[in-house]
This record gives C-alpha cells, structure tokens and sequence, in this order.
C-alpha cells in the first residue's frame, strides 16, 4: 500500500469511500496492496467484519481484486475516473504502442455527417435502412435473428451480459484475452474462467473444461483477437458449435472488414447468443457504433434497457455508417 495515504473510517461505507478516494486521486496507485484486514481493524478500531465488508463491497465494483495469500490489490483498471486514467501512456520514441488497438487514423475515411431529417423521441431508435443494410451484411445468421445498434462492442458486451448474468455468475474468456474485458466482468461482479486460444480460436479441450466448471456465458473474438491475432477456422468452428449450443454466446466480430481472413460465425445455434460488429477498426473508433445481432429474446432485453438509459444510437452516426458501407472500403486501403 501507498506509505503516503491512509485508509480512514469507522464503518464498512467510510472505510470503502476513503479507498476510492485514494484510487481516485492517485495515492492508491493501480496494483497497489491494501493492508491485511485485521491490521486495518486495529489500526481502525473497528472489528475486522467492518473492514472485510468494506474490502467486499469494493471487489463488487471492481476497485479491487483479492488473490488468496497475496491479498488484496487495486485492479489495474479500476472502473473510476481518476488523475492518472486521464494521462497517455508514455511510450519511447521509435516505439509503436499496440495495446490501445487504435486502427491507423491514415487508413481511416474521412468523416462527414450525412444530412437527414433530426429524429425526435417518438421516432428514435434503429433506422430501418440500417437495419436492412446490417442484415444483408451479416447474411450467414440465421433468418430469426433479431438486430439492434448500441454505442460500441464493449457497450454491447456490458447490455448482453447484464439482460441474462447475475454477480457471481462464471463466465468463460479468452486465455490470454482483451483487457477491457476482464475489467467489464470484474465491473459486473462476474468470475472469468480461462480458456486457451490458438491460431484457430478458443480450443476444443479448453472449452470443454470450462462447461463443466459450469459457465453460463462464454465470450469470444471472431477474428483478428486481442492480442494472439487469432481467428476461428472453419475448422474449429464446426467442433465448438455443438458445445455451446446451452451457453450464453457472445461472439465479437471487431476487426470486420480489415480481418484479412474469413468468418467462421460460432452463434446461432442456441436458444440464446450474441453477435457484435463494431465500426471502430475499418471507419474510425469515434462512431461509436456496432451492430448487435441475436436472438430475439436477447436483443429484445438490451433494447428495452437501452430505452431507459442511452435510449438510442444517434440518427447521424447510422446515416453516417450507412453511407460508410456504400461508398467506402476498408480492405482498399490496408
């Protein structure tokens, strides 16, 4: 633990808040070790029930994570502003820094909104247009699949995840996987379960050993993963659909038109999946845009929810990638 701050409080919600303070404010720096919970009591004086239920209250927001005999540590991400999430990572001259996933802003088009009518509320929501152009897009789903847009992969993840998961829920992922979203399970208060990958995708073996530890979800990178490269063959894709046909199916499809192979869709085959396509890497991550595709029972939860939060993608953002996909190429410009 930082030498330079101290933990206060006399309750479970002080000890917790002044915690937070510190993360926020840079004191508790990320991978930063917390005090044990019977020496905080002491120095505290409070019982060590208090403390432990201030340390549980934290891990539930994703602030901190306990490892057995190595304690209890800030993430390394932790799901709050503070001053050092603010600043870029300092990378040495001649070096390229690739674990952002930024796509060449050279390689991008150049953005222009596409003029339409404004939308009011009585009328927001999907563009039907776009709706049509996602599905002839995505023509290897199934004729029952249900489409939908929300503000990026990750945001598609989280609306996914929260319509069917409860904290304490396990969840398979990719092994080694996306940073980001191992901070959106820890945010979320469910318990990743590691699953190799290969040059051809998550393994057979590697999945098998995650349904029987009992997973409800299983999230997966269509091609292009973070950060192997790998993409689903054919191959592996006809071994592994008959085994996730029980589980929720989360597939992320990022990379899309720059992937440079082809794509081995694994949804589709259960009761209850996910398909997400974002427009970040082939038009530019400021879109914020990807499509979510899947069944309809899951599409028809994240929009209801979406209604009563963001309510729904921008009108100018969809004309804009509509008019993307008609005029623009991706693959002409790698």
């Amino acid at each position: 633990m930082a030498v330079h701050y101290r933990v206060k409080g006399d309750t479970a919600t002080g000890i917790a808040a002044s915690i937070e303070e510190g993360v926020r404010g840079g004191a508790l720096l990320p991978g930063a070790s917390l005090p044990p919970v019977r020496g905080l009591a002491v120095e505290l004086g409070v019982s060590p029930a208090t403390v432990a239920s201030a340390y549980q209250r934290l891990r539930q927001r994703g602030i901190v994570s306990t490892a057995g005999r190595n304690g209890t540590r800030v993430r390394s991400a932790p799901p709050i502003s503070s001053l050092r999430s603010t600043r870029a990572l300092m990378v040495p001259e001649g070096i390229r820094n690739l674990s952002t996933g930024e796509p060449d802003p050279l390689l991008l088009p150049k953005l222009s909104t596409v003029a339409g009518a404004n939308i009011g509320y009585s009328l927001a929501g999907p563009l039907p247009e776009f709706l049509t152009a996602a599905a002839e897009r995505l023509s290897e789903l199934p004729s029952s699949t249900r489409y939908t847009l929300v503000n990026g992969a990750l945001d598609a993840m989280d609306r996914v995840l929260t319509a069917h998961l409860r904290p304490g829920d396990l969840v398979g992922v990719e092994d080694p996987g996306w940073a980001a979203c191992l901070d959106l399970l820890a945010v979320l208060g469910l318990v990743p379960v590691p699953i190799p990958v290969d040059a051809e995708g998550p393994t057979v073996a590697g999945v098998e050993v995650a349904l029987e530890r009992g997973v409800s979800a299983i999230i997966v990178t269509a091609r292009a993963q973070n950060p192997t490269g790998a993409a689903i063959s054919a191959t592996r894709a006809r071994a592994l659909r008959p085994l996730l046909k029980e589980v929720l199916l989360v597939e992320d499809d990022h990379a899309a038109e720059l992937a440079g192979v082809p794509w081995h869709p694994l949804v589709g085959g259960g009761s209850r999946w996910a398909f997400l396509r974002s427009a970040s890497k082939p038009y530019g991550p400021d879109l914020r845009c990807a499509v979510l595709a899947g069944d309809p029972e899951t599409v028809s939860r994240v929009e209801g929810r979406m209604r009563l939060t963001a309510g729904w993608v921008s009108s100018l953002l969809q004309r804009t990638l509509l008019s993307l996909w008609q005029t623009f190429d991706p693959a002409d410009r790698k």
